[in-house]
């Protein structure tokens, strides 16, 4: 007979799991580890060197090149061939190169969960339990594991006993007030996924207490690995299905209910995100490439009908209309692309620590214009300091912290807790700080002490009244309304607290209520029952402490014209009291339940104008950063924690910190790996210089093939010899690809780093078209000049001449365009240089004997003053449209 897991007592659950509260023998426990694996969440495999280097031919334009250099090889073309095949080669190995760096680099980073695990366990079925420290990665179902103060919890558990147990469980929720734990035979039917108090989580950590509980899930099927995208669920119902027993169903049963709603939130965040969508590079650099891919595979069958129609050419024209598809390919693509992103990924690793583990991330961040953050370990340190000690009036009051401190102090030593709560830390170090002597002004001399109970929500410490013999004071900290319940109070003063109180919580603080009790002096234990008739004192608001630099990064961003938007899992009033206190205007906070009903299209304008979503699921987060994105901005999202990777993986590039969650770091695109977060500033700002030499060398390299391919068709057509021979163009074209290597190691305009780069195929499309037409205008001009000064007919010494001719004029115009079109960075750096060198090889070039050997003869004097005012007006006409275009 099944059961619904809701029902299930911890005594029936560990029947269900053939275990017991004295845990289980080893000889079992070797078997089931046999049977299930090792307690080990699914991660990524490492791609071999080969695999690599295949993986960088799906590139689009890479696999085209390698397209033109088969079509080469089979018209004999064996220089554009062997030259086309070496810059495949040099960018699949630059790329699969920098790829490598960076997996090799983040696989540093990566640190355990957890180590050791405390289990009890029985030699023999006659021994005694005894527990013994063990490899997490060894722990099974059935494992009962104790838990105390610090401890990462292995595995998930469902608690069999607990004492003032709270976890910490922001890594996987992202809300950083610590949650009670207790077990509880009769689970509340509305409690779901991480709001079971029974069951605690892989990857969440203990607070305060301690407990003792029994392992329900591991490896891949904990709710650690289900967030993370693990196949727990379909390996879990197969292996129930070989075993057909009762704790197979049990074990689907209790582990469904602990990942039920978790699952499918991940679920639906992978699916609208998981699989990376569309990204920022793939809609710049990839648009490009395949708008280029069809007029590659167009040009040369137009070619051959254009000839064969009007010249009555045939296929003796096939390598002319190849060397033009070739002339119209931007070959150095795939290098200027690889090489301008490794070199920015390594200068990112060396100098700030940041390191980029896909590379396209690098462009992605400089085009981003919104970054999401979630604020709980990304702008807050999840450490709470003391904001404010208030009287009942509101009023400062030192001595409330002295009592709240005094409370801390001897609650910790007198009840033996093995780790202080973060709270209670928190009020000790504000002690320290502000009052007169330190901590030695919370001298008394202590009686006992009753530690923090979840269950009651209070603390209290018994010391003997100062200056009064024969008499005890009770010192009680808690919850606001516990406290409120054992004081002495009339209800209109009851009421003006709660407000108080109420009015500090919704300010983002976390509210404590201090009372005093006069007891007389006795040797009898204290319990719980003496916490009433108590005299209010005051209230201690603690807030979380700021990241150190996260005001700067976010000032930073602000100065960089990226926007920041702030999803959180927690309390609306805590989350804008960060921002606040960061410099971040949180304007009206959203909540979830506000937006959730919203249509994409209602939430997307509704994003637009908001700073701040709170209590948000993880699912939520990602739909934000979803409608962002098709709302046509870039986004990148910056989160630590398990509840923040359907958001990662929706994002254009995924962002995370060096400590956040190991799974958070194999999700990212971006793992920061120094603490100070101003160095995602240096990082866009390194995207930004990555995309804006990939944008210059587009620009420029398709402006001027755009106009030779023009020039050269049309010249093909007029002319009744082909206007340059196929091995001219090649030359040519290595001489340009030549020069065109300085581009990636070019200097960036400060300009364009102070605003997100966008690398519009639309835009770069009338850019070359404008650009384009006016090279094809000179080249044109310079037939004419060619036509009047070499005589240029049938004869094969004028047809020499004309190639020579415009081979020269061609490689100029292409300097002046990487001069020209680079205004605003100078006339240092490697472009100038390269240009001076490319200018020329097509002055001399033509005299030399390699020139004789392509079939270009000398050029009579009086074509260089006449090609000189070409190209005077040329650089006037580019000088004109840039700035125009500028």
């Amino acid at each position: 007979m099944t059961w619904a897991p809701e029902r299930r007592t911890p005594l029936q659950v560990l029947r269900a799991l053939e275990s017991g509260p004295r845990g289980l023998l080893e000889s079992e426990a070797d078997a089931r580890l046999a049977r299930d694996g090792e307690n080990v969440p699914p991660t990524r495999r490492t791609p071999s060197w080969p695999l690599r280097l295949v993986r960088s031919l799906r590139d689009p334009f890479t696999a085209v090149l390698a397209s033109l250099a088969v079509v080469s090889a089979l018209v004999a073309a064996w220089g554009t061939a062997a030259v086309i095949a070496v810059l495949v080669a040099v960018s699949c190995v630059l790329r699969a190169a920098g790829e490598y760096r960076a997996d090799r680099s983040a696989a540093g980073l990566r640190e355990l969960v957890a180590t050791t695990a405390t289990v009890v366990r029985r030699a023999g079925p006659n021994a005694d339990p005894a527990p013994r420290e063990i490899p997490v990665d060894q722990v099974v179902v059935g494992d009962v594991v104790r838990l105390g103060p610090g401890d990462l919890v292995p595995a998930d558990l469902r608690l069999l006993r607990a004492t003032g147990l709270t976890m910490h469980q922001a890594a996987l929720t992202g809300e950083s007030a610590p949650v009670r734990k207790h077990p509880a035979d009769e689970p509340s039917p509305d409690g779901s996924g991480f709001d079971r108090p029974e069951l605690c989580f892989q990857g969440s950590s203990v607070a305060c207490g301690s407990g003792t509980g029994v392992v329900v899930a591991t490896g891949a099927d904990t709710r650690f690995a289900a967030a993370y995208g693990g196949d727990g669920a379909v390996r879990g119902a197969a292996r129930g299905s070989v075993r057909g027993s009762v704790r197979g169903s049990v074990r689907r049963s209790v582990r469904g209910a602990v990942r039920g709603s978790a699952r499918g939130s991940a679920a639906r965040g992978k699916v609208r995100g998981g699989d990376r969508r569309t990204t920022a590079f793939d809609r710049s650099v990839y648009g490009i490439s395949w708008i280029l891919i069809r007029f590659l595979l167009l040009t040369p069958p137009l070619v051959l009908m254009a000839n064969a129609a009007l010249r009555g050419r045939g296929l003796e024209t096939l390598p002319f209309a190849v060397a033009v598809a070739v002339g119209l390919t931007p070959e150095m693509l795939p290098v200027i692309v690889t090489t301008a992103l490794a070199r920015g990924a390594a200068a990112l690793a060396r100098t700030h620590e940041v390191i980029v583990k896909r590379l396209p991330a690098l462009h992605d961040l400089g085009a981003v214009d919104v970054v999401c953050v979630d604020k709980t370990g990304t702008l807050t340190q999840d450490r709470p300091v003391l904001d404010c000690a208030l009287d009942a009036s509101g009023a400062e009051d030192p001595d409330v912290l002295r009592w709240a401190a005094a409370n801390s102090l001897w609650t910790l030593q007198l009840a033996e807790v093995p780790a202080a709560d973060a709270l209670d830390e928190a009020l000790l170090d504000a002690a320290e700080q502000r009052l007169p002597g330190g901590l030695d002004a919370l001298e008394h001399d202590p009686v006992a002490a009753l530690p923090f109970d979840p269950v009651r929500r209070l603390s209290t410490a018994v010391v003997r009244t100062p200056d009064r013999l024969g008499s005890h004071t009770l010192i009680v900290k808690g919850a606001v309304e516990e406290v409120l319940d054992r004081c002495a109070l009339g209800a209109g003063e009851r009421s003006r607290i709660t407000a108080l109180a109420a009015a500090r919580a919704d300010d983002g603080l976390r509210v404590l209520a201090v009372a005093l009790g006069e007891r007389p002096a006795r040797t009898r234990a204290y319990t719980a029952a003496d916490e009433r008739g108590l005299t209010f004192v005051g209230l201690v608001g603690l807030r979380d402490a700021t990241a150190e630099t996260a005001a700067a990064a976010l000032t930073a961003l602000a100065r960089s014209g990226v926007e920041v938007k702030v999803l959180t899992g927690d309390h609306p009033g805590t989350a804008a009291r960060a921002c606040r206190e960061l410099g971040l205007a949180p304007g009206e906070v959203v909540t979830a339940d506000e937006f959730d009903g919203l249509s994409d299209v209602a939430l997307s304008e509704l994003a637009a104008r908001t700073t701040v979503f709170a209590r948000c699921a993880p699912e939520q987060k990602a739909r934000i950063v979803r409608v962002l994105r098709e709302r046509g901005h870039v986004t990148g999202f910056l989160g630590d924690g398990v509840n923040d990777l359907p958001a990662l993986r929706a994002s254009d590039v995924g962002i995370c910190p060096r400590d956040a969650v190991d799974v958070a770091r194999e999700a990212a695109d971006v793992v920061l790996a120094a603490k100070d977060l101003t160095s995602l500033d240096h990082a866009i700002a390194a995207g930004r210089r990555a995309g804006g030499t990939i944008a210059g060398y587009l620009r420029i390299t398709l402006s001027s093939n755009f106009g030779n391919v023009i020039a050269m068709l049309t010249a093909g057509l007029l002319l009744p010899f082909l206007p340059m021979l196929p091995a001219q163009v090649l030359v040519q074209n290595l001489c340009f690809d030549a020069a065109q290597l300085a581009f990636a190691y070019d200097r960036q305009d400060p300009a364009a780093l102070r605003r997100p780069l966008r690398l519009r195929p639309r835009e770069v499309l009338r850019f070359v078209t404008g650009f384009g037409l006016l090279n094809a205008a000179a080249d044109l001009a310079t037939f004419a000049v060619l036509a009047w000064a070499v005589r240029a007919g049938s004869d094969a010494e004028g047809q020499a001449s004309f190639h020579a001719g415009w081979f020269t004029e061609n490689l100029l115009t292409q300097a002046l365009v990487m001069v020209l079109l680079r205004a605003g960075r100078g006339a240092r750096g490697p472009v100038p240089v390269a240009a001076c060198g490319l200018a020329a090889a097509g002055l001399l070039l033509p005299v030399t004997p390699v020139g004789a050997g392509l079939g270009m003869a000398p050029l009579p004097g009086v074509y260089y003053p006449l090609v000189g005012v070409v190209l005077g007006l040329y650089a006037g006409g580019l000088g004109w449209c840039g700035r125009a275009h500028r």
